[in-house]
């Protein structure tokens, strides 16, 4: 039997073939277009899965299930993207489900947010396969995905797990590209670190190697003047703080037993992201705290969470994958 899983970003499409075991028999990729409007993203997403099929030498209309993880805002009733934050207002909806379920002739269909095909996939990868775990994506943005008791927490309208707008600092010194002061991800995503950082200076004109006011400043240069720049030092300071601040809400929210980390921000800077949280959490949180880990999967995590969904029914649950052996 064959699966489908599929990765719908801001900046790229993905999609990947697999077996009954996940093993990736095929995958395809291309460019998330601009527009002129959102039937141009679906059929860049009809594409990928056409191009996987015929990587993997299989024909789409064998193909049994398929799991998708996307940006959103989602409409899951619908099956489609709605007003998507990170691509130009032309694209206003996006449908994903109908189109990619009469594509493969299969009414077994999938769709998640990203962060919720990400914690699926750490599931379904991970060792012991745990119940309570969340995959929290520090990129652009940043979000989470929640497994509680063995099931993936969507809401109604499949918009839950969006951690990076809890507040987390009252007197709302950042104000979040929603437009609301205060949220995490207005201090540690990667669009928002810069800005961030050009608001310390501002209070705290130290000298610095920074190029605090080149339009292009970004958090790549902050992280990489860590260790020779008092400045840059201070900066990751304050992102690492906010940072355990969000991860304990987090944790004190769903009692996980596994918090696995991804995007590009943590991806590309482990010790400066992860290791301070670590020190910090246990004078941070009042229950049990749990594993800190880099997820394992990169950036594959969303697409091959997808493809996880589409092998489990949508849970990451190995225990419902006939065939499958651990």
């Amino acid at each position: 039997m064959y699966y489908v899983g599929v990765d719908l970003g801001a900046t790229n499409v993905r999609a990947v073939v697999g077996d009954e075991t996940a093993t990736v028999l095929g995958a395809d990729a291309r460019g998330t277009p601009r527009g002129p409007n959102g039937i141009a993203v679906t059929e860049a997403v009809l594409s990928v899965v056409r191009g996987a099929c015929t990587d993997a030498g299989v024909d789409p209309r064998d193909v049994v299930a398929a799991g998708i993880g996307s940006i959103g805002p989602l409409d899951l009733a619908a099956g489609v993207v709605q007003g998507p934050a990170n691509l130009p207002d032309v694209v206003e909806r996006i449908p994903l489900t109908g189109p990619v379920s009469q594509l493969l002739d299969t009414d077994e269909v999938y769709l998640h947010n990203d962060t919720n095909a990400g914690v699926i996939g750490e599931r379904f990868h991970a060792e012991s396969n745990p119940d309570d775990m969340v995959y929290l994506t520090i990129s652009s943005g940043i979000g989470a995905g929640v497994a509680v008791d063995g099931s993936v927490l969507s809401g109604w309208d499949g918009n839950a797990g969006e951690v990076g707008h809890m507040t987390i600092d009252p007197n709302g010194f950042m104000t979040c590209g929603c437009g609301h002061d205060g949220h995490w991800e207005a201090y540690c995503s990667g669009n928002n670190i810069p800005k961030y950082a050009r608001e310390l200076h501002a209070e705290d004109p130290i000298d610095t190697s920074l190029p605090i006011a080149d339009p292009d400043f970004s958090a790549v240069d902050v992280f990489a003047a860590a260790g020779e720049d008092t400045f840059a030092d201070h900066v990751i300071a304050q992102v690492a703080h906010w940072n355990a601040m969000g991860i304990a809400n987090v944790i004190h929210a769903y009692a996980p037993l596994v918090v696995s980390l991804g995007g590009a921000v943590a991806l590309n800077n482990p010790e400066r992201v992860l290791d301070p949280v670590r020190e910090k959490l246990a004078d941070m949180v009042f229950i049990n705290v749990p594993e800190i880990r880099l997820t394992a999967l990169g950036d594959e995590v969303v697409v091959k969470g997808a493809l996880a969904s589409a092998l489990t029914g949508g849970t990451g649950d190995r225990s419902r994958v006939d065939g499958y052996v651990d």
